[in-house]
């Protein structure tokens, strides 16, 4: 039986290891059996891996019957997997040693690497804790870690393994490692790659580059520097430019690499760099897109009203089923109350507003985006910033008290539901799906 030190970086990663083999084993648990044992319908990722293999990067002219067409964009006669292609980079060895996509458990695979993020948080946080930016205790951070993982939408997303979900997931760790790197801007080369490669996962992540920036322009300031709220020019006067242009410069080199490599990627597929082939998706609300773009504030009302109002449907549910949750999905605050407590911190010590900072760049993309997050249980692109949200609990030094431990079960609870009711045919009566993407409130 190993035996914890009693402090030290060998304990810290002792218990990161125990949350990944926690985490990941309740993950499987609660997965779908299918999911674990054949490829899953939208196994996109693997098909992008095969391509590659084949000396392709195409699909070929019709993507495989099993996958129903979904999520394929169709570009001069041929069809292409549209999404970020860095998780496909990690499935590729399994592809080639199996020799077809098909041959891949990819839900599996995806599953595996699950428990990353959680661990990589508690790391994180301890880091805050060391450095004297959070008060939380050792216990308190490794249950922040495991909120993250079981309270937030996180749950549902982590035990799906099918395309949009792994994205998410692959996601997630990469934000939890940038976190990490980016805090007092200890590892700029570090968290510049895992920065691009969440570029080339989940475009958001770019946007998390205000944390970086400011963490190595408050590390980059002479000792006797004020407050920047303090004294806003003086501080800025007191950083050491040689200093910050050196930080900077390591960040962006890997940014820039990984970032070429994936604009390549879309010049070679579409003849556009800056092509993602999400204009060319072979869907029914192609012509939402073709009208209105990717991206619009035409789409943002309705994105708002889905993350904050949406709420389980109740009075006229299927017969033997006391709600229904549409699957554009339910609001932040529903599946995760422990955010509210992010409005009133009793502490806003450093780096609190460069993590506010770095969410609202990360979430303000998908606010006006022509996509709700449809189909899901809650809202799954918040898994783009939760690490943020969670570290922000932790430095906000709001004591844990019942109320807290309240609204933790609420959101292990109704997280659960939806690891393990969400996309299982047998559970099917507890959702609302409506394939036009109309109907977002319950109808009168």
């Amino acid at each position: 039986m190993v035996s914890l030190p009693a402090e030290g970086r060998k304990r810290r990663l002792l218990i990161a290891a125990a949350i990944y083999v926690v985490t990941t084993a309740i993950f499987f648990a609660c997965a779908a059996r299918e999911t674990l044992t054949q490829h899953t319908p939208f196994n996109h990722f693997a098909l992008t891996a095969q391509t590659w293999l084949d000396g392709k990067l195409d699909i070929g002219s019709r993507p495989p019957s099993y996958t129903f067409n979904n999520d394929f964009s169709r570009f001069q006669g041929k069809y292409y997997v549209p999404f970020p292609p860095f998780p496909a980079v990690l499935i590729l060895p399994l592809v080639a040693i199996a020799g077809r996509a098909v041959a891949v458990q990819d839900g599996q695979f995806f599953i595996w690497l699950a428990g990353i993020a959680p661990a990589v948080l508690f790391l994180a946080l301890e880091k805050l804790r060391r450095n004297a930016r959070s008060a939380r205790s050792e216990g308190e951070n490794w249950m922040l870690a495991l909120l993250f993982a079981f309270g937030s939408v996180y749950f549902f997303t982590a035990v799906q393994g099918t395309v949009w979900y792994a994205a998410h997931v692959v996601g997630a760790a990469l934000a939890a490692l940038y976190l990490l790197f980016a805090l007092d801007a200890e590892r700029p080369l570090l968290a510049g790659l895992v920065l691009g490669l969440g570029f080339a996962t989940r475009t958001p992540l770019i946007f998390a580059f205000p944390l970086f920036v400011l963490e190595a322009a408050r590390k980059s300031q002479r000792a006797d520097a004020p407050c920047v709220l303090d004294a806003p020019l003086a501080s800025l006067r007191a950083i050491e430019p040689r200093r910050l242009a050196k930080s900077l410069g390591l960040f962006a080199l890997p940014i820039a690499a990984v970032g070429g490599l994936t604009l390549w990627h879309n010049a070679a597929r579409f003849g556009d760099p800056f092509e993602v082939g999400y204009r060319y998706l072979d869907v029914v609300w192609a012509a939402r897109i073709e009208k209105w773009g990717l991206f619009d504030y035409h789409y943002l009302a309705r994105n708002l009203g889905v993350l904050l109002t949406s709420l389980p449907y109740l009075g006229d549910p299927k017969p033997g089923t006391p709600f229904q949750i549409n699957t554009h999905g339910l609001a932040l605050w529903f599946t995760t109350p422990l955010y509210f407590w992010l409005l009133w911190p009793k502490s806003t010590r450093v780096p609190h507003h460069a993590l506010w900072i770095t969410t609202a760049c990360v979430a303000l993309p998908t606010l006006f985006y022509q996509n709700t997050g449809w189909v899901q249980f809650g809202q799954r692109f918040s898994n783009d910033y939760a690490v943020f949200l969670f570290a922000l609990l932790a430095i906000g030094a709001r004591k844990f008290g019942v109320l807290f431990r309240a609204a933790a079960v609420w959101a292990v609870a109704w997280n659960a539901f939806g690891a393990l009711t969400f996309n299982r045919y047998e559970y099917v009566r507890y959702y609302f799906q409506d394939n036009s993407q109309r109907i977002i409130y319950q109808l009168d």
